[in-house]
């Protein structure tokens, strides 16, 4: 009797990961490589957490943000190497329906949390240095709470629907995912069923939760070198740019990557360079964030310096 296209969707119980399975001999090497920058990315988000909660100097909504964002670079990394690891010892990696889901939702949300975040430490950098006298009225103990509070609830509500809809697509026979994760469009490719609808919610959720907090990040950063520009003397100017110097750098390289990855064509002749470029933001950007925040911060490097003492 032959199957059905519905029936035989139920048959799909799990995906393949196919990783880097191409790279016939380099697995051992990509293994050390990525474990090793796993092992540091971990280290120095654990380091730069541990530093702002001892060190009563760092007490400030700067830091404060700061402390969420490594907890949460922390959170972004686990959700993808440890499996992208793992599929280069096996070459390919099952993994469960349910975990897939699961995957794509913590990994969706984090990015979104994180362009959040972005935003938020951007708006305490334009406070800081474009509205000193509204600062500590804005930035107090409860200003700080409800703006980590909302970047989080936001973060993890905006990819709800969006999961929701693409798991409620048909899978048919194919179920090898070309990735080293469950990313979107590879996930979408495998469909069998009518992806309008689930395409048209991730063009809306990517423009409401990573496009708007962009623009406010950008708008944050115009009118801050606008303002730097107007300081008469170079030493106010190079001390005003030096407290958003490492943020800055952190804002360019993640949206710079996220940009090249999705706005780069979905074909497959170009597998897997996206596969290489989806490297950038899931495992180089996170792994250079705490040395730029540590290398180019000197009250970081101080309290550093004061702890290992």
């Amino acid at each position: 009797m032959a199957i059905t296209e519905e029936e035989n969707a139920t048959l799909i119980s799990e995906f393949i990961l196919l990783g880097f399975g191409n790279l016939h001999g380099l697995q051992f090497f990509l293994f050390g490589v990525f474990l090793t920058i796993y092992v540091m990315t971990l280290a120095g988000n654990i380091v730069i957490l541990t530093v702002v909660c001892i060190d009563r100097s760092l007490h400030t909504p700067m830091y404060f943000f700061l402390g969420h964002f490594s907890f949460l670079e922390i959170g972004y990394t686990t959700t993808i190497e440890p499996l992208m690891i793992r599929t280069l010892l096996s070459a390919h990696e099952s993994i469960s329906f349910a975990a897939c889901a699961c995957q794509l939702y913590f990994f969706a949300a984090s990015v979104a949390t994180e362009c959040f975040f972005l935003a938020v430490m951007s708006y305490d950098r334009y406070l800081a240095i474009c509205n000193p006298l509204h600062y500590t009225s804005i930035m107090d103990h409860w200003g700080c709470l409800l703006l980590a509070g909302a970047s989080w609830m936001a973060g993890f509500l905006a990819p709800v629907l969006l999961v929701t809809l693409i798991f409620r697509l048909k899978f048919c026979a194919a179920n090898e995912i070309d990735h080293f994760f469950c990313d979107l469009k590879p996930i979408m490719r495998l469909a069998c069923s009518d992806t309008q609808t689930a395409e048209m919610t991730t063009f809306i959720c990517t423009a409401l939760f990573s496009l708007g907090p962009f623009i406010l990040t950008l708008s944050s950063y115009i009118h801050i070198i606008a303002t730097i520009l107007g300081i008469p003397s170079t030493t106010g100017k190079q001390r005003a740019f030096s407290t958003c110097s490492s943020h800055l750098t952190v804002v360019t390289l993640y949206y710079g990557t996220l940009g090249i990855v999705y706005g780069f064509p979905s074909r497959p002749q170009y597998e897997d360079l996206l596969k290489l470029l989806s490297l950038l933001y899931t495992v180089l950007t996170p792994a250079l964030n705490p040395i730029i925040y540590t290398l180019r911060n000197k009250d970081v490097k101080a309290a550093l310096g004061k702890m290992l003492r």
